[in-house]
């Protein structure tokens, strides 16, 4: 079975983020999940979800301050780490190794030990520092994932949307799903 750990973050689009815990379910994948406590207050805003019930999706859920836990160590194998969304004070924290919190901690482990790790920042428009961060992240190791949606799909709700942005998150760590539209060329 796989094992990916899964940061839910502060920044906008924490649907996003639960709905990428329901296809790591979906697909059988063991979740590790840490909700910041930002997230938790942007699940609340944002979505008609509750905390504890985005929780109960995953396999094994953390504390952000707990830097004792098992995912905090190389020895924790797992397939990689997903941040989705990731804020940008996340982003700062995996570009600068200040790894105050276990989303910071956890995905630093992941870049030491060469695993995935994939960020799906979500902020618009972007200044020159937040193009230094991601450029600065991804020299270390971790994938840049903006949630930009795929216009080609024809997506007709927000639902699809989101579904279609988590299963092309979930194809880049690995995960082969159904959940993204494919292009198959133009029919000139």
């Amino acid at each position: 079975m796989k094992r990916v750990i899964l940061a839910i973050t502060g920044a906008s689009a924490a649907i996003l983020g639960i709905r990428v815990l329901e296809l790591l379910k979906e697909a059988e994948v063991e979740t590790h999940l840490i909700v910041s406590r930002a997230a938790q207050q942007t699940i609340t805003s944002e979505t008609d979800w509750a905390v504890a019930d985005v929780k109960a999706l995953a396999s094994a859920c953390y504390e952000p301050e707990d830097i004792g836990a098992r995912i905090a160590s190389g020895s924790f194998v797992t397939e990689g780490m997903l941040v989705v969304p990731c804020s940008i004070k996340t982003l700062s924290g995996i570009a600068n190794s200040y790894a105050d919190n276990l989303v910071v901690r956890a995905a630093d482990v992941c870049l030491k030990e060469g695993r995935r790790l994939i960020l799906a920042v979500r902020e618009t428009p972007l200044h020159l520092g937040h193009l230094r961060l991601m450029r600065q992240a991804a020299r270390a190791g971790a994938v840049i994932f903006p949630p930009v949606p795929a216009f080609y799909g024809r997506a007709q709700t927000v639902a699809e949307l989101v579904s279609n942005l988590a299963g092309r998150i979930l194809l880049r760590m690995g995960i082969e799903n159904e959940h993204y539209h494919q292009w198959s060329g133009s029919d000139q």
